[in-house]
């Protein structure tokens, strides 16, 4: 019986860098993103990175950075 390998826990202050194609209406991403696992879900969250170039989840940590400019007005 082979033991099965531990998923690893995200670590929070890992970065998710985001470019302007992956914002959401004014300048927007919410986490969890689509590429998280399943178990580290929580309650859909709105985060403007497009203002200050970064924002963090209140839930997880997860530091979302913008990379270039947002091209949202």
């Amino acid at each position: 019986m082979s033991a099965k390998p531990k998923e690893q826990k995200p670590d929070p202050k890992a970065a998710v860098h985001v470019s302007a194609k992956d914002l959401h209406g004014h300048g927007v991403v919410f986490c969890p993103n689509p590429k998280m696992p399943l178990w580290s879900s929580h309650p859909k969250v709105y985060l403007d990175v497009a203002k200050t170039g970064d924002a963090s989840c209140p839930y997880c940590g997860t530091r979302y950075v913008l990379d270039g400019e947002s091209h949202a007005h």
